[in-house]
This record gives C-alpha cells, structure tokens and sequence, in this order.
C-alpha cells in the first residue's frame, strides 16, 4: 500500500517515542528517492510491522508516527482524530476557544490547529501534513460548519521541512480581528498579522490563577502583547494594571479590549523595550510582576546568552516587587530545562539583593497536552515566586 522502510533501531519507537531520527533507518538509494511527506509503512529488519507515519529524507526527523499498526491514512482516519481532539476540549471549555489540536500529543504529528468559535487557524509544520491538508479542512467542515479556515503557515520551522511559507484562507474568510472568549473574558486576537496563529491559549491557565491573585492589587505586566493577563486581572478586580509591550498594533489591541471589559481606566499600557521601560520604572513597586518574553532561546546555540538575558530581566524586575509581592516568569522555549530557568531567576535574584519562594510551577493549559515521550513538547514553563 505504502513504501516500507526498513527500521535499524526500533526501540524507542515500539516504547512509544513518536519520531524517527535518519540515523534509525535504512537509509537506502529507494529510501532517498521517497518524495518528501509521504506516507510510508515501517518494518523492522526482520519484517515486523512497526506502524504506519510520515516520511521526509531532508529531516534528521525522517519519520513521524501517525499510528503504531499499519493504517490508512484517509479522510475518514483524519476525521476521527480531530474529532476525538474536538470531543475533549469542549469538555474542558464552555466557549469553543482554544487549542483544538497540539501535534504530536493529539497524534496529528506537525499540525496546529486553534479555534476562535466559528473561526479556525491552522499552522502545518511537517511535509507530510502539507499534503493532507485539504482531507484535514474537509473534516473541520464537517464537524463544526466554520466560517472560515485560515492556513497560517508563516512559522519558520516550516523551512526545516522545505515547505514554503504563506497564509491564505482554504474555507471563507474574515476580518483581521477576532473576538476570543477565554475564562470569561473577551478579547480581541489578529489572526492573519498576529503572532503564530493570533493568541497564546497556552497560558489561559496561568492568566486565571493571576487574576485570582490580583484582587485588590497592582500589576506590572511586561511583554504584555495584546495585554490579556493585565486585562483579565483588572476584570477580576486588579487596582491597577501597568502594560509594556514594544508592539504599537498589539497595544492597540490591548487599549480596545480593554474597553470592551471596562477596565480601561484601570490600565495604562506603555509603548517600549522592557529592559529600556524597567529602568524608567524604578523607585515604584507593584504587588504583582509578571514577566513572559519572547524566546530567548530560540537554538541550542542560543542557551547560555538567552540564560544570562532572563537573569538579567529578573534583576532589573525584582526591585519592583513590593515585600511579600509577587513576580512570575514563563519561558516558551523547548531549549530551556526547568532547572535552567529556575537557576537564571534565581541569579537573577540574588544579583537584585532579593529572596523568593516558589509558589507554583507554571506550565500550559490542558488543551496543550504533553506527549510522554517528547520532552519537546513541554515548551511553556514557568515559576511563581514570593519575594521577601
């Protein structure tokens, strides 16, 4: 049915690990003329069947697991996955806003798929996926009517994969902003000039134990993009809210749906660089300080300049703190351990003459489920910490 490669090591894959890297294969003369994304049986050596993924001889990834038995790849198979994805995050969820598919862990290797109720944005990263993409549209169609599908396919990682970049709508279309109802709060996200696919489901979470938290209090949100944690805690009761963001679109975004809460006297967003802002800031303190930046880290080459650079935000932040205050820090890159984080904040920390407590371990909402077997999959974390 498929072509069948030939696995030399197949431990890890029959252990659950959904990749396989070019160095476990048979990578023959016929396995290299395999056009790149096809599908693919895998044997081992001896002819046990292995299951049935994607294949790409340009990837040190060349195969991704689509199912551990041997299977058709078809309409019908896409259909029941996402409507399986579908099924359990309506059950986490009174509004249909949020991750509905998170590749690999949803068993959809390379495909994201985040849904604004009748509006749906899907990045494909993976050759494979590219090729099944209009069986993965038909299903949408099917299961949920949308007003539009929009392929936001601009991601760089899409270039790993020789895959071209572009964004257009496969079904319908829409204006540039969508509203986004997450724990009760409405937002504005761009979905077409926005970042990845307009909104950071991830941290839904992590913005409702804050606005918990904030009640009553003063919040410094740095790195605020379209300002939702500073927002949602002001809904909920925050005294004030300070947002820096250097995005003059994503302020815009921020000032409006600020207005559509009515919290907009309660928020003052600041056009600036963080680091550049933070000094300004000096001599006022906030009782709740919350720090997401971008990834530092976006390669391993990158790890011990983005470290130094995350202690340093936490030395400039930490003096803002006010005693017993709070500061959180998440991180969105892969390439960062949780023991590196927690070691540059505290440097960071003890550089400021400050001491803290770990309230929480942060980590992203339950509709980005982890896959056992890939550490790479648990890409947000973060800490919540009480200085002293």
């Amino acid at each position: 049915m498929y072509p069948i490669i030939n696995v030399t090591h197949a431990k890890r894959w029959q252990q659950g690990h959904p990749w396989l890297y070019s160095n476990e294969i048979k990578m023959d003369t016929a396995t290299k003329q395999i056009p790149p994304g096809s599908l693919v049986n895998l044997k081992t050596t001896d002819g046990k069947p292995l299951g049935t993924g994607f294949f790409n001889p340009h990837s040190l990834i060349a195969v991704r697991k689509l199912s551990s038995e041997e299977a058709i790849i078809d309409g019908d198979f896409i259909l029941k996955r996402l409507e399986a994805a579908l099924y359990f995050r309506d059950r986490l969820y009174p509004h249909p806003f949020y991750r509905w598919v998170h590749a690999e862990a949803d068993n959809l290797p390379g495909l994201i798929i985040d849904r604004y109720g009748p509006h749906v944005v899907i990045q494909v990263n993976t050759a494979g996926m590219e090729l099944l993409t209009p069986l993965i549209t038909a299903a949408i169609e099917k299961l949920i009517l949308p007003a539009s599908i929009l392929l936001q396919n601009m991601h760089s990682v899409r270039t790993l994969e020789k895959l071209d970049l572009y964004q257009r709508f496969a079904v319908g279309s829409c204006d540039d902003i969508v509203p986004c109802i997450e724990n009760d709060t409405l937002f504005l996200a761009d979905i077409n000039q926005g970042q990845k696919t307009g909104w950071f489901y991830d941290q839904r979470d992590n913005r409702a134990l804050i606005s918990k938290l904030a009640i009553g209090k003063s919040v410094l949100d740095c790195f605020c993009f379209t300002g939702s944690f500073g927002i949602e805690a002001a809904k909920k009761g925050a005294k004030q809210v300070v947002g820096i963001d250097r995005s003059k679109e994503a302020l815009a975004l921020a000032h409006k749906s600020a207005t559509l809460n009515e919290v907009e006297n309660v928020c003052t967003f600041i056009e600036g660089e963080a680091f550049e802002e933070l000094t300004k800031l000096q001599g006022r303190h906030f009782d709740i300080v919350l720090l997401d930046p971008p990834a530092f880290v976006k390669s391993r080459k990158d790890l011990q300049a983005g470290l130094k650079g995350y202690s340093k935000l936490v030395r400039m932040a930490a003096p803002l703190v006010a005693a017993e205050g709070l500061m959180s820090f998440t991180c969105c890159s892969h390439h960062v351990s949780e023991e590196d984080l927690l070691l540059s904040i505290r440097k960071g920390l003890e550089q400021a003459g400050r001491v803290g407590k770990i309230i929480k371990q942060l980590s992203a909402g339950m509709d980005h489920p982890l896959h056992m077997h890939l550490p790479e999959s648990k890409y947000l974390k973060g800490f919540l910490i009480q200085l002293d």
